[in-house]
């Protein structure tokens, strides 16, 4: 399984929002953004500060896909 954050990224579209207001209405580093974009894992912290900044549920900006067949 993977993570994928196309939710995230969806929701911050629809709010009008940019990757660098995100990092600072939820106080995480650029760092964590970045992998954040590359489906990297990250803390449970910071994805508890997303939905915080954002007012949703985890659910709300992020999914688990089938790892794609090498």
């Amino acid at each position: 399984m993977a993570v994928s954050y196309k939710k995230l990224w969806k929701l911050l579209i629809d709010k009008d929002m940019k990757k660098k207001d995100l990092c600072a209405a939820a106080g995480i580093s650029h760092a964590s953004m970045a992998k954040l974009g590359k489906s990297e894992n990250v803390t449970t912290d910071v994805l508890v500060k997303i939905c915080t900044a954002l007012q949703c549920d985890i659910g709300d900006i992020m999914e688990l896909t089938q790892d794609p067949i090498k």
